[in-house]
């Protein structure tokens, strides 16, 4: 299984030989045609688009989104998609090392145990990341112990055990007068969620080139041998129970769901038998922003996340377009500050009326929405960027002409240190900053 890797936005096309230049990336003949059946597949279901066709030099060509991850072709070959703020960094592991950070504070992801430090001395792919936690935290469920479970099964015994069942030991034992055809519970091993696992545990063993990872996948195979593999995995889904004292269970089988492609951040992702987990970056800086901004916020001033409480437009006594800012600041239950996160590269020194800044005129009229409903027109709001070597400080503020009383910051948040870049000023709130 061979792995490339490459970040979002960057433009793929057949390998033919020659040299590759810029964003561009030659991958396979097989994998190409496939990733192109993909975007067209995604393009007629409405799904979301992680890629999508395009042309490079007047040739066939797929442009990848801004989502990060792993994803993994039919045939095996790997494609590892790292977030684009990677492009400048000096060593790709730095970045795979940031990204699963940000992922602990992903929604679902936060169970997620290895540290930066480790990530960024192991030059392991994302996949093989993914593998290695799931393998921590099959060994943390054995050390806890694998439950047994009281199975009800039917069948010929010997002796008389659970319920006679009349008219199948008819059928069955009408010359056997030796056996009962019974019901009876048996304490056993085989259950839904450890068939499940050791299901999990064959697919990475599979997967998995790294060896450290092979040898770990098979220790805990041997452990879960005299577990079967389910004859249905929808079926086990479906009755799985993490019962109370199971607690230890939960790691591993948010993985394994995963792993077997019952749940995925993305929809459309892990419809055929490869493996590819894939996340929209916007999500994944919100969330990293918010667990971090919280922080930073000083008393009494408190984060509210995904406000829903005004729209746009009311129409026939129905609310339409709801204004769902990223983060409010509230002070004694009064809001204070508007915030909004958006996962793009600034800079700035594009100043001139062209380019200003590479920011987006859409998001200041969503900006300016949030302000005029959640602020009453009168106060700060707040778009939040990446810090990068091209935007490390906030840019002077902008003030709205309709409104004299309504001002915008574009503010860097810096990935490393985990901290908004406040303005010179020093304060965004009248009376004194909300921020140490």
């Amino acid at each position: 299984m061979n792995t490339l890797t490459v970040y979002e936005y960057d433009v793929l096309v057949e390998n033919t030989g020659q040299p590759a230049s810029g964003s561009t990336k030659r991958v396979p003949k097989n994998l190409f045609q496939w990733l192109q059946t993909e975007a067209v597949r995604l393009s007629e279901n409405g799904e979301k688009a992680w890629l999508r066709l395009s042309q490079r030099h007047g040739r066939p060509a797929v442009r990848l989104m801004s989502y990060v991850g792993v994803i993994r072709s039919p045939d095996g070959f790997q494609l590892e998609v790292l977030p684009k703020i990677g492009k400048t960094a000096p060593q790709p592991e730095q970045v795979r090392a940031l990204l699963i950070e940000m992922l602990r504070c992903l929604a679902g992801f936060r169970f997620m145990q290895t540290e930066r430090a480790a990530l960024a001395t192991a030059k392991m792919p994302l996949l093989e990341v993914f593998i290695s936690e799931f393998l921590s935290a099959m060994e943390h469920l054995v050390k806890r112990g694998v439950r047994s479970d009281y199975v009800q099964q039917q069948d010929s015994l010997h002796a008389l055990r659970g319920k006679l069942l009349i008219s199948q030991h008819l059928r069955a034992n009408l010359v056997r007068k030796d056996r009962f055809y019974t019901e009876h519970e048996e304490y056993t091993l085989d259950r839904p969620v450890n068939r499940l696992l050791h299901l999990a545990l064959l697919r990475v063993m599979r997967w998995s080139l790294n060896t450290s990872n092979q040898k770990r996948a098979c220790e805990l195979s041997f452990i879960f041998s005299n577990v079967p593999l389910p004859s249905s995995q929808q079926v086990d889904l479906q009755r799985m129970r993490v019962d109370r004292g199971m607690e230890h269970y939960r790691q591993a089988v948010a993985w394994m769901r995963l792993i077997l492609n019952e749940q995925s951040p993305l929809t459309g992702i892990g419809q055929c038998s490869a493996f590819s987990l894939l996340f929209p970056m916007e999500a994944v800086f919100e969330a990293y922003v918010g667990k971090h901004l919280s922080r930073q916020l000083r008393e009494p001033y408190r984060l509210r996340t995904q406000a829903r409480s005004f729209s746009l437009v009311k129409h026939r006594e129905k609310n339409w377009f709801r204004l769902k800012p990223d983060f409010l600041v509230d002070k004694n239950a009064t809001t204070e500050l508007v915030l909004d996160t958006k996962w793009k590269l600034l800079d700035s020194a594009l100043d001139d009326g062209s380019n200003k800044y590479g920011l987006s005129q859409g998001d200041f009229y969503q900006l300016f929405a949030y302000g005029e409903n959640y602020l009453n027109g009168q106060g700060e709001v707040v778009l939040i960027y990446p810090k990068t070597d091209a935007f490390q400080n906030a840019l002077p503020v902008f003030e709205f002409s309709s409104s004299s009383n309504l001002k915008l910051w574009v503010l860097p948040f810096c990935l490393m240190t985990r901290r908004l870049v406040l303005p010179e000023c020093g304060c965004l709130l009248t009376g004194g900053s909300a921020f140490c």
